[in-house]
């Protein structure tokens, strides 16, 4: 099913596919219901976020924007892409020589306060202020 087009800089290369593919298969690939490549489905994918243009905007050669997004809510609701990054960590982990969960986490807990405790920001203490001149010179500001 894939299309004699001109690739994009975002399409998946041969490489990609073949780690991504058994991920992305949510149901068999020749499903009666099937229209589009789950590889083309996911070069639309792709090419929406790497050009960071509203689905609507998609060009012609690739899927309609809107089995794209379809099927994008499908991966994701599945939790597809969590699985690929958790399995990706993984080996990388492996490869680096070492265990495939962290032995050790670092928590930070401090809170970082805007303002010192019980003052109104600055831009507040200068509208008070306006308010108290203009009472003084007997205007109203309601």
């Amino acid at each position: 099913m894939q299309s004699a087009r001109q690739p994009y800089p975002s399409d998946v290369s041969d490489e990609e596919w073949a780690l991504i593919a058994p991920y992305l298969v949510l149901l068999r690939e020749d499903a009666g219901q099937r229209l589009y490549s789950l590889r083309d489905l996911l070069n639309g994918l792709r090419y929406v976020i790497r050009n960071g243009i509203p689905w609507r905007a998609m060009p012609n050669d690739l899927p309609p924007w809107a089995a794209v997004y379809q099927q994008a809510q499908r991966w994701l609701a599945a939790g597809v892409f969590e699985a690929l990054v958790s399995d990706l960590r993984t080996i990388l982990r492996f490869a680096a020589g070492r265990t495939a969960e962290p032995s050790a986490a670092i928590l930070d807990s401090r809170t970082l306060r805007s303002t010192p405790v019980g003052e109104p920001p600055r831009f507040c203490r200068r509208l008070v202020g306006l308010s108290q001149a203009a009472r003084a010179a007997g205007l109203s500001l309601a």
